[in-house]
């Protein structure tokens, strides 16, 4: 199999990657995925959650869709929204597909403008679905959940908790917990994504780090991370021991699904032969492997099962914005 090729394609104008001017629709759909590479904006710093997720499914899309080629790109910047916006108004060919994750997909609208709209993205396939969760450095004075919610009713917002950003998911999980326990406020710190965060965290920057399962496991696995408590519904496979926030007494189940998406306008062929090849790949038994040895909680969903739940969550996280909005928070 043809490995991903990982360099940024910044050398790549709009002229480039466009199709000859002139040139009829069917004629460029009949010609993809083999004219040129597809492009995958991710739109954190590489390490990430979502760019694992990327780099991890690809090379199995590109075995089940003939002649393709994918190069990953990472566009980092404002929460997310720069990379969303990339590939909300790129050329809808083919050629170009956006790494996304929800809630912030949703939340960010809601605080500003922003050039894309979420009932508009063509949704080709969601891939994990992973619980947030609490961390902290392995030698950090927080002894567990109920230590950490004891200082933070002691000393209303003298903790530091850190997300990877406003209206992301971890902040979501912060704010949960905050109405959950009576009496209790942290002072947010948001990250412009998980590797970042991490190492703040790691530095005894922060007191506490919230971040999914698939990205804390491996630093918890080899000691350098303890986890305080997982956001999933039920203890994640990858954490075991690790127990609930419900179990916990905090009533509280949050995370973040990652998926692949497309400009609005792509031509019904391309998505279909997009919907199939991902549908396989999230099948494949090698992938399936691959994603356990990573501990990856995959939740396949394609095309209009996909867009469905976006837009569920949707509507559930503007009734949470009437109610309080996290703007300032």
């Amino acid at each position: 199999m043809t490995m991903i090729r990982r360099r940024a394609l910044a050398g790549l104008g709009a002229a480039a990657l466009a199709a000859p001017f002139g040139a009829p629709r069917h004629a460029a759909a009949a010609a993809w995925p083999a004219e040129r590479p597809i492009l995958v904006a991710v739109p954190f710093p590489p390490g990430g959650g979502v760019d694992q997720m990327a780099r991890v499914i690809l090379p199995y899309v590109q075995k089940h869709l003939p002649g393709a080629t994918f190069v990953v790109e990472n566009r980092p910047g404002a929460g997310s929204q720069i990379g969303m916006e990339f590939a909300f108004t790129a050329r809808p060919d083919g050629y170009t597909l956006g790494a996304v994750t929800s809630p912030a997909l949703m939340t960010i609208p809601f605080e500003r403008p922003v050039r894309y709209r979420v009932e508009d993205f063509v949704y080709v396939a969601n891939v994990v679905d992973d619980p947030g969760g609490l961390w902290v450095a392995k030698g950090s004075p927080v002894r567990d959940m109920a230590d950490l919610l004891e200082r933070a009713r002691k000393d209303p917002g003298g903790l530091s908790f850190g997300t990877t950003g406003i209206g992301s998911d971890d902040h979501l999980v912060m704010l949960e917990i905050e109405e959950a326990v009576p009496g209790i406020r942290f002072s947010h710190v948001p990250f412009n994504g998980a590797a970042p965060l991490q190492t703040a965290v790691l530095g005894g920057h922060l007191d506490v780090g919230c971040f999914n399962v698939s990205e804390g496991a491996p630093g918890y696995r080899d000691g350098r991370f303890r986890c305080l408590g997982q956001a999933g519904a039920q203890r994640d496979p990858a954490l075991p021991e690790v127990p609930t926030f419900t179990e916990l007494g905090v009533k509280v189940v949050a995370g973040a699904q990652r998926g692949i998406v497309a400009p609005p306008g792509i031509p019904e062929e391309v998505r279909t032969r997009l919907n199939a090849a991902f549908a396989a790949a999230l099948a494949d038994p090698e992938f399936l492997a691959d994603a356990q040895r990573l501990q990856l909680p995959v939740k396949a969903m394609i095309g209009d099962e996909y867009r469905q739940a976006v837009l569920g969550l949707d509507a559930r996280l503007k009734e949470m914005w009437a109610r309080k909005p996290w703007r300032d928070q």
